[in-house]
């Protein structure tokens, strides 16, 4: 017989100290005293059995939010195979197994490690199981249970929006709906109050009350009028444990408009209104604006203007701005000022949106009376149309009239007009127009081909006020005749085989006329006469505008004539009858069996491979032309060379030679050695100049050498003069560098600058003495002190 084990659990929840739970069957306010027991079957983990009682446990509860500091225990899990001698092992898995529920292994006590929300998670569904701690085998089944959370009143209520924004027409009655706040507890709702909603207005009576329950907000004022007061902001609040003390609450602000309804009438600020026009507007040109005002917004204050009666109901109509909600009177008729001066209107401003709850507040509409005085204006003459349209042909006669245009002066004084052409119109002066009479006439010939419409402005003005003029289109049809030979469609080349057999088609022609033929073209085709004969190929007309070539004879030689060119004449058959002669292109080509073309040029056969004697000619002029220009080069570059740097005796230039010589640092002794320049012996005296042309060089002469120990400055004076009287020098400045400056000027600075700071006069006469290169300084500074004197 098979044994069977039992598997006992045992909790505690609610309190930290030992607390029993409530079956499920059985809801009570309080815990039980008493333990509960959970048997399980060893044959089944479904089969659920009581060992002592007949209560059957599947789930347990536990208070969120525990605060307290040690862990929060749940219950103990125990088997009856447990001896105490630690050969089982407990084992917990499931939701927050390991994390948030922990279990000793030994004792079988659960415990929660953290606290639990409810709001997050309500329920835990959990699996214990007892195996033996030496071979890992389960010795119950495993079995699976439920923690629920109880709750407590840990959350406000929440509304779903923060602001909430609504609208109602003005003048609504009591209790008109006027939008539903809610506002939601995220506690448990079967649990207690903690989830109950109660809502309640804080601000914003008595205009408006909110229902307890549904959170409802109604208007509790009657006729609240959007023109006194259009927003309103009401703060509603919801208290949960059904707005009892203790509960906790949340707000939200409700910001309500009152919308605009047609409630106000129109109303003209003025009885009469006077307006002037000259008797020159226009027609659907504007007098003047009068305007109805109305409290009213959007389309209740639109606003309906109309004429009701007057003596110029016919002359003048009324409109309405919509953007401004004015009536703009404007003309319809021309006025005139020697008929009538004076008009009384009478205008009407009604709404269009009517609302017939209000009717009892008045007609919605209202009146007033416009007056309008036509002013006298000297106007422009007035043609008899408002626009001419005339035709002539395209071959007429020079100066010949193709139509008259009328104007005259409405004024009672009837001033004579004068007619003239709008020359930005008629820019190539095709047409003219008599002065006095307003007959049209050609100046130039007319080509339809080339204008089919021309459109010219006609002016006319009063003779004795010249500005007083008006205009009028004139559009002249240029009518077809037929002065155009009809031509080919396009370019016709085409061949013809070598191996070609006689009636063959070669090529089909077509042809357009630039005239207009009102009957549609027709063409005829034919050879030329000097070619009907002669010609080895036929043209046959096929009646459609379209003809054909054929071939006359069997085969053609290319080599006796590659090309034919067959003149063919085509006629019209309108009146006079047109006819042109064009001419098609036939060459001859060599051809396959099935007539592809392969070549065209005779030549092909006479020089099968290699280049043609034209092309090698002209490869060899190139050559030779590249080879002239080389030589030519070389001798110019040689030439070149050999040019003196004196070209002219005249030619007395500064010029400044620049060797690019780049020296050493001032390590390099043999770059420059100063001590030639104070050891004059040193010099070479063999050494040639470098800045004239060697074939014209003069014997070096040689100079005395200065005093031992002398100074620099005396040095370069003696070589100054050396180079003043030495016939060998150039004509032209050059630049010596000494590298050494000296002690010192003896006139110290010559600046024109640092001169004028000086208080007594220099003497200027040592210059002469510096040779004739200073002769002209010398003489500048000499006049100037003669000046002085």
């Amino acid at each position: 017989m098979r044994p069977y084990h039992c598997f006992w659990l045992l909790f505690w929840a609610g309190q930290p100290h030992q607390s029993l739970l409530s079956p499920l069957s059985k809801r009570t306010s309080g815990f039980p005293e008493e333990e509960k027991v959970l048997v399980l079957s060893g044959n089944s983990r479904q089969d659920l059995h009581r060992s002592k009682r007949s209560w059957m446990w599947n789930q347990f509860f536990l208070l969120e939010e525990y605060t307290g500091t040690d862990y929060q225990y749940v219950g103990k899990l125990h088997s009856d195979q447990d001896k105490g001698d630690g050969s089982l092992k407990y084992i917990l898995s499931g939701d927050g197994a390991g994390d948030l529920f922990i279990i000793n292994e030994n004792t079988g006590d659960i415990q929660a490690t953290k606290r639990l929300d409810r709001e997050e998670k309500p329920v835990y569904i959990l699996r214990a199981q007892a195996i033996n701690r030496r071979t890992g085998r389960p010795v119950e089944p495993e079995s699976e249970f439920i923690i629920k959370i109880h709750d407590i009143n840990d959350n406000e209520p929440m509304f779903t929006k923060d602001v909430y924004n609504a609208s109602i027409p003005e003048m609504s009655d009591i209790g008109t709906f006027v939008v539903q706040v809610t506002a939601t507890d995220a506690d448990d709702p079967t649990y207690g109050n903690s989830a109950k909603v109660v809502y309640s207005i804080l601000q914003g009576q008595p205009y408006f009350s909110v229902e307890s329950e549904t959170g409802i907000i109604k208007t509790a004022l009657l006729n609240m009028d959007r023109e006194n007061r259009e927003q309103y902001q009401v703060v509603i609040q919801a208290k949960d444990m059904g707005g009892q003390m203790g509960g906790l609450s949340g707000t939200t602000t409700v910001n309500i408009t009152l919308t605009d309804v047609n409630d106000n009438p129109p109303r003209f600020p003025q009885s009469t209104y006077q307006f002037r026009a000259p008797e020159s507007t226009p027609p659907a040109s504007p007098v003047g604006r009068i305007k109805a005002n109305d409290a009213d917004v959007d389309e209740n204050a639109e606003i309906e203007y109309s004429i009701t009666e007057g003596d110029g109901y016919d002359m003048f109509g009324i409109t309405t701005d919509k953007d401004t909600q004015e009536g703009i009177i404007t003309v319809k008729k021309a006025l005139d000022f020697e008929n009538k001066n004076l008009y009384i209107l009478k205008v009407e401003a009604t709404n269009t949106h009517v609302d017939p709850r209000f009717l009892y507040l008045g007609p919605f509409k209202d009146s007033a009376t416009v007056r309008i005085q036509v002013e006298d204006v000297d106007e422009p003459p007035v043609f008899s149309r408002p626009a001419y349209i005339m035709e002539v042909k395209e071959d007429v006669p020079i100066n010949s009239v193709i139509g008259t245009v009328t104007a005259q002066d409405p004024d009672a004084a009837k001033n004579p007009v004068k007619y003239s052409v709008d020359r930005h119109t008629d820019m190539d002066r095709v047409f003219n127009i008599n002065s006095g009479n307003g007959s049209i006439f050609t100046s130039k010939p007319l080509d339809r081909e080339t204008l089919l419409w021309h459109n010219i402005t006609v002016i006319a003005s009063e003779i004795n006020n010249p500005k007083q003029s008006s205009r009028v289109p004139v559009f002249i049809k240029v009518l077809d005749v037929n002065d155009n030979a009809p031509e080919f469609a396009m370019f016709y080349e085409t061949f013809v085989c070598e191996n070609a057999k006689a009636e063959q088609l070669i090529q089909t022609l077509s042809a357009v006329d630039k005239d207009d033929s009102y009957s549609g073209h027709q063409f005829s085709f034919s050879l030329a006469p000097e070619a009907a004969s002669s010609s080895n190929f036929t043209l046959q007309d096929n009646r459609d505008n379209t003809a054909g070539i054929f071939t006359r004879k069997n085969r053609y030689n290319r080599h006796e004539m590659s090309t034919y060119f067959l003149p063919v004449v085509i006629s019209d058959n309108d009146y006079p009858i047109q006819s042109s002669t064009e001419t098609v292109t036939i060459r001859v080509c060599a051809c396959d069996h099935r007539g592809k073309m392969l070549s065209c040029n005779a030549e092909a056969l006479i020089h099968p491979t290699g280049l043609s004697t034209g092309a090698l000619i002209a490869i060899l002029l190139c050559i030779i032309i590249l080879l002239v220009t080389v030589v030519l080069f070389a001798a110019l570059r040689r030439q070149r060379k050999k040019e003196p740097l004196i070209i002219s005796k005249e030619d007395i230039r500064d010029n400044i030679v620049s060797y690019n010589d780049e020296g050493g640092g001032e390590e390099d002794t043999q770059a420059f050695d100063i001590g030639t320049l104070r050891n004059p012996e040193a010099i070479d005296d063999n050494k040639l100049r470098r800045d004239i042309v060697p074939e014209t060089l003069f014997m070096p002469r040689r100079t005395t050498t200065a005093r031992d120990n002398t100074d620099v400055r005396d040095f370069i004076n003696q070589r100054l003069k050396e180079n003043d009287a030495d016939p060998a020098a150039p004509p032209y400045d050059s630049l010596a560098t000494y590298a050494y400056e000296g002690n010192g000027s003896v006139a110290e600075s010559l600046s024109s600058l640092e001169s004028v700071t000086t208080d007594g006069d220099q003497d200027y006469d040592y210059l002469s003495d510096w040779g004739p290169r200073f002769k002209k300084l010398a003489d500048m500074y000499g006049a100037m002190d003669s000046d002085k004197d």
